[in-house]
This record gives structure tokens, C-alpha cells and sequence, in this order.
């Protein structure tokens, strides 16, 4: 199979879906792969790197797109992207088609084989693909977050941790999944007295043996959001419905509830946000302020880690990569069933449920589709 790598154009988005060593262990199985000129670099990996590695440096996108069989990349493709994208290409990346009628329209229109690492679902239920995101961008909205805090900033003027003789902040978490754990971990070490909520008691249970004393959890209903948002001094958006936008969680009429500089980071905000007033924002424009409340609602946070996320990402999606190029589309799905919630779209039909779903198209089972 031919795989192209593009250069990541969202704004300032500096990782890279293929590391070297990926490259290598491809064109070992007998595949092509060609990487846009200067593409790792923002991972600290160079084109002479992915020569070494077996690979072909091409200089634009528009020859990535039209040699490849598979696109790989970190982000959904934008607008400028779509044009190149070919019927039956097969793209591999992150979509969170539920937040984008714009790009659900634009890969159903382009016919397209659509592999979201985001729902790609293992036998447990677990999402292998976006865990090691998730993760990160749990712990970088710890660090964010109290950024955010600092009064030149915006915010309170509140150190997370506080220092002996002054009160901690107080961080609010939604959701008790990999980026409310990590986020309650990075929070919990730095001082912070944190609740984290959730709707599984079973999941609550857990947390409340494994986390540290300053972690209390709490049932996620809007009596205890509305009691906690009013003492938070950060709060996290953590919730996660798998490959369908988010609910929303905080409403604009809660905002009033919260304090003057407090502050909001809503991962979820991929998916839509978990707070009615989140929109997406970008690393050089981060955040904005309503009803004196920051909101911080970058879509791509471990961009900002490209060092550390781009390795995290590939030890995942490697393997499936490898999958995809060995067995071809379908085949793949018959070595590897994980990969069948992963297929969003195919030849211009959607087939996952929460994306039909959140914009009223119809809904094709994928083995309905291939045989």
C-alpha cells in the first residue's frame, strides 16, 4: 500500500502522524511511504530522518494526496484539504466528525473511506487510540488551567497549590474517564482540593480508593455541578460520549454562578464542549472571557507537547496503521475487528451511529455496506 503523511496545517499544530521508526517498520512490510517536506520538525524529527527510515520526501501536499492510498495524519483535514482527498482513499486520523457539519459534509461529499482514531473501540470498550491524547490533554489542563489562573492572564490571581497559610484553589473536574483521571492526578500534586464528578457509582467507587485525599468525588447531576461551579476556581470539562458531541453540562445561565476570574478549560470542546459558551480557540489565541468567566477551548492541546504526544499517538496507532497497509480496506477489519467502529464514513455514507445522529443523516451498518 502507498501511505502519505502531510504536514499538519491546523494552527500551530506540530505533530506528526508517522514517527521514523513507523517509516521503517512500513516499508519492512513491503509498503511506500512519502512524508511532506518538513513535516516532523515540529517533533524534532527531520526529512533526513524519514529517508533514513526508508521513506520519500515530497513538497507538497497536493502530490501527498495524490500518490497515497492512506492518508495518515494527527488532525481532521480542513477545508483547503478537501479538494486533494480522492473516492475510496482511505483517510486514518481524528475526525470528531459530531462537532463539524462542515467536515461530516465535506468527507461525505469527497467519498472517502473514513477511519476515526476516536472510535476505534477494543474488546473491553476502551478507545486505544484516543487514551494517549487523552491523557496528555488531561494533564496539560492542569497547567493551562492554572496559567489561565494568573492575574496576568486574566484570572483570579490564584496559585493552584496555594502556599502554607493561604487556601488552595478549587478545581472542578466533569468526568471521570482518562482526561478527568489525569487532570485529577496533575491537580491533586500540585495542592489543589479537587472534585471530581461522574455518572457511573461503580467508576466513582474506584476513584475514591485510588485517588489522594484531596480528591472527593461526587455524582455528576446539575444539583452538584450548580454547588460546585460556585466555589471552582478551575474548571475542567472532561466528558466524553464516543464519536457524538458532548452535552452540555454548564449552561450560560450557570456562568453567573461562578466567580469573577475563574476559569474554564473544556476538553471536550473537540466534540462540541461540555459548556454551552465553549468554542474552539487556538494556541496562539487561547482564550476569552464571558460573563467574567475565562474560557480556554484550544481543540488541539497536545500540540503544544509535540515532543511527547507525537511518540505517545504513534506507540498507539502504529499498529493499526499496520493492519490497514497489510490487509487492505477491508480486509483489515477481518484481521483487526477493533477497527470496525472505527470506520465513520465509507464511499460517502456514514457509518457510525453518533455522527448520523447529531446531524439527521441515515445510518449504515458497515457490514451492511461491504457486503
Amino acid at each position: 500500500m502507498i501511505i502519505g503523511v502531510p504536514k499538519e496545517i491546523k494552527t500551530l499544530e506540530n505533530r506528526v502522524a508517522l514517527v521514523p521508526v513507523g517509516a521503517e517498520l512500513l516499508t519492512q512490510n513491503n509498503h511506500e511511504v512519502y512524508i511532506e517536506k518538513n513535516a516532523g520538525l515540529g517533533s524534532g524529527f527531520t526529512d533526513e530522518d524519514y529517508i533514513a527510515a526508508g521513506a520519500t520526501i515530497l513538497d507538497t501536499p497536493k502530490e501527498i494526496f495524490a500518490k497515497a492510498e492512506m492518508i495518515m495524519k494527527v488532525k481532521e483535514p480542513l477545508p483547503q484539504e478537501y479538494g486533494l482527498i480522492r473516492e475510496n482513499q482511505i483517510l486514518f486520523t481524528y475526525f470528531h466528525f459530531a462537532a463539524s457539519r462542515e467536515l461530516t459534509d465535506g468527507i461525505l461529499k469527497s467519498k472517502a473511506t473514513a477511519i476515526a482514531y476516536e472510535t476505534v473501540e477494543s474488546s473491553d470498550g476502551s478507545l486505544p487510540l484516543l487514551i494517549p491524547m487523552s491523557e496528555v490533554a488531561g494533564r496539560m489542563s492542569i497547567q493551562e488551567g492554572a496559567r489561565c489562573l494568573e492575574k496576568i492572564h486574566g484570572g483570579i490571581g490564584m496559585l493552584l497549590g496555594g502556599v502554607p497559610g493561604t487556601e488552595p484553589a478549587t478545581v472542578v473536574i466533569l468526568g471521570g474517564g482518562i482526561v478527568g483521571v489525569n487532570a485529577a492526578k496533575m491537580a491533586a500534586g500540585l495542592g489543589a482540593q479537587v472534585y471530581l464528578l461522574d455518572l457511573n457509582l461503580r467508576r466513582l467507587r474506584y476513584l475514591d480508593d485510588v485517588m489522594p485525599k484531596n480528591v472527593r468525588t461526587l455524582m455528576s447531576n446539575p444539583e452538584n455541578i450548580r454547588k460546585c461551579i460556585q466555589q471552582a476556581d478551575l474548571v475542567v470539562g472532561a466528558v466524553l460520549i464516543p464519536g457524538a458531541k458532548a452535552p452540555h453540562l454548564i449552561t450560560r445561565n450557570m456562568l453567573s454562578l461562578m466567580k469573577p476570574g475563574s476559569v474554564i478549560v473544556d476538553v471536550a470542546v473537540d466534540q462540541g464542549g461540555c459548556v454551552e459558551t465553549i468554542h474552539p480557540t487556538t494556541h496562539d489565541n487561547p482564550t476569552y472571557e464571558i460573563d467574567g468567566v475565562i474560557h480556554y477551548g484550544v481543540a488541539n492541546m497536545p500540540g503544544a507537547v509535540p515532543k511527547t504526544s507525537t511518540v505517545a499517538l504513534t506507540n498507539a496507532t502504529l499498529r493499526y496503521a499496520l493492519d490497514i497497509a497489510n490487509y487492505g480496506f477491508p480486509g483489515c477489519l477481518k484481521a483487526n475487528p477493533e477497527l470496525i467502529k472505527g470506520v465513520n464514513m465509507i464511499n460517502g455514507k456514514v457509518t457510525y451511529k453518533g455522527v448520523a445522529e447529531a446531524f439527521d443523516l441515515t445510518y449504515h451498518a458497515v457490514n451492511d455496506l461491504l457486503s
